[in-house]
C-alpha cells in the first residue's frame, strides 16, 4: 500500500560499487575500468569501490597501466604504468613474469599499448588469459582482466584497433569501458 497523500517519487536509479547498475553476487569482486581517450584523458580502474589507477590519483601514463590485486581479498598488490613507445619492455616483463597464481591482473591502455611489445610479453599475457593481446597494435585501445593460473580466456576484455576509418578521435579509436562482477579465487586448501 502506498501513503494515501501522496504517490511515492520513482525510485532513483541506484549506482553500485565502482557505478556498476547492479549488485555484484556473494564472494564477487565490483571492478570498472575505462582506457585512456587519445593521449588527452587518462585510464581508470576502480575495483570494490576503491579507485586503484587514475588520473587524479596520478599514477597513470602512456602504455599500459596495470594494477595486480589480490584474487582472494581483493587487496592492491601494485599498480604501476609503463610506457610501451619509448620504454624498456623489460620493466613489464620483470613486473608480470612473478606473478602468483590467483593474483588478478588489470590492464588499462593509454595513448599506445604496444608499440614495444615482443612476443614474450605477448605469451606473458595469452597465459593470463588475453585473446587480443597476440593482435594488439600502435595505438589501440585495450581493456583487461586476467590471472594467473587460467586454463581458458578471459571473459573481461574489449579492444579496437586503431585504424582511421573507424577511429573516433584524430589518430586515435574510442575509449573502452568495461565492468563487472569477478569471483573471488578461493584458498586453495
Amino acid at each position: 500500500m502506498g501513503h494515501p497523500c501522496c504517490p511515492c517519487p520513482e525510485p532513483r536509479a541506484r549506482k553500485y560499487k565502482c557505478g556498476l547498475p547492479q549488485p555484484c553476487p556473494e564472494e564477487h569482486l565490483a571492478f570498472r575500468m575505462v582506457s585512456g581517450a587519445a593521449n588527452v584523458i587518462g585510464p581508470k580502474i576502480c575495483l570494490e569501490d576503491r579507485m586503484l589507477m587514475s588520473s587524479v590519483k596520478d599514477n597513470v601514463g602512456r602504455g599500459l597501466n596495470i594494477a595486480l590485486v589480490n584474487g582472494v581479498s581483493g587487496e592492491l598488490i601494485e599498480a604501476r604504468a609503463f610506457d610501451m613507445w619509448a620504454g624498456d619492455v623489460n620493466d613489464l616483463l620483470k613486473f608480470i613474469r612473478p606473478l602468483h597464481e590467483g593474483t588478478l591482473v588489470f590492464v588499462a591502455s593509454y595513448d599506445d599499448p604496444a608499440t614495444k611489445m615482443n612476443e614474450e610479453t605477448r605469451k606473458l599475457f595469452s597465459d593470463l588469459g588475453s585473446k587480443n593481446v597476440k593482435d594488439l597494435a600502435f595505438r589501440d585501445s585495450w581493456v583487461f582482466v586476467g590471472a594467473k593460473g587460467v586454463q581458458n580466456k578471459s571473459p573481461f576484455e574489449q579492444h579496437v584497433k586503431n585504424s582511421k576509418h573507424t577511429n573516433k578521435y584524430e589518430g586515435w579509436p574510442e575509449a573502452l569501458e568495461m565492468g563487472g562482477c569477478i569471483p573471488r579465487r578461493t584458498v586453495a586448501g
